[in-house]
């Protein structure tokens, strides 16, 4: 797929605005890794090949594993996952197909007993933030490459 457009150009202050989002999470106390798998989780649910081609190629640079990292798109079945990931991974879920049925009361008492309420928060600020870059992504047009890198 041909970008429609390059929003960053377009509107450099809205992008702006996006990056202070994402900094913001970055930046929040929230494990790295676990923000990794929420990015993941969230763009395969929004089906953006552009986010999952970025956010798989950072996971894997700063540790994360293949095995966890194939497993994602049924993380249920798979014993990888600690309860906070998998609590955070629910909220996800929940909180990218919100209009389905909102977010249950016990997926949120459950990410309460993982979580501090500042976590929480941070952790709905990076959900938030890779829907909205899904959005922009999908949107106008932007994909993950065409060509595979040589293989090491």
């Amino acid at each position: 797929m041909n970008p429609r457009m390059e929003y960053r150009k377009a509107n450099p202050q809205a992008f702006q605005a996006m990056l202070q989002m994402e900094k913001h999470v970055r930046s929040s106390g929230l494990d790295h890794s676990l923000l990794e798998l929420v990015k993941i989780r969230a763009s395969q649910i929004n089906g953006c090949a552009y986010c999952l081609d970025m956010h798989t190629q950072e996971a894997r640079q700063k540790g994360e594993s293949e095995q966890r990292l194939y497993l994602l798109n049924a993380w249920r079945e798979a014993a990888v996952y600690t309860e906070a990931e998998r609590a955070a991974l629910t909220l996800t879920e929940a909180v990218t197909l919100i209009s389905k049925e909102g977010v249950p009361e016990n997926v949120f008492q459950n990410v309460q007993k993982h979580f501090s309420d500042a976590e929480i928060v941070s952790l709905l600020m990076a959900i938030n933030t890779i829907n909205s870059w899904n959005r922009l992504a999908i949107a106008t047009g932007m994909s993950a490459p065409a060509e595979l890198p040589p293989a090491l």
